[in-house]
């Protein structure tokens, strides 16, 4: 099968980035949950670090969701919707671009 040059670019280069992205968010919530629950210490070198640089990756996709949706009685809500979209687009969005190009 020969993929065109747009094609490519979504199933070599696109998806893997958000197959990324979900990734660190998952990482970044169960150690928030882990640090919220007093199960890791956060002044511990190597969970600060793991923190800070997990934060740094999502927190540019999260706070536009944040202006928007404002906490729900505490929860956070806005890296449920940021993995809703990310799925949305990679198995609709993507779909729509790989078959059209």
């Amino acid at each position: 099968m020969d993929l065109s040059f747009g094609q490519a670019i979504i199933v070599y280069f696109i998806r893997p980035v958000l197959t990324l992205v979900q990734i660190v968010l998952f990482v970044n919530i169960i150690l928030s949950w882990l640090i919220s629950f007093n199960v890791v210490n956060a002044h511990n070198q190597v969970v600060a670090t793991i923190w800070r640089l997990t934060s740094s990756l999502v927190e540019p996709f999260l706070s536009p969701i944040r202006r928007i949706l404002p906490p729900f009685g505490g929860l956070d809500l806005s890296p449920l919707v940021l993995l809703l979209v990310i799925w949305f687009v990679q198995d609709w969005v993507l779909m729509q671009l790989f078959r059209a190009l």
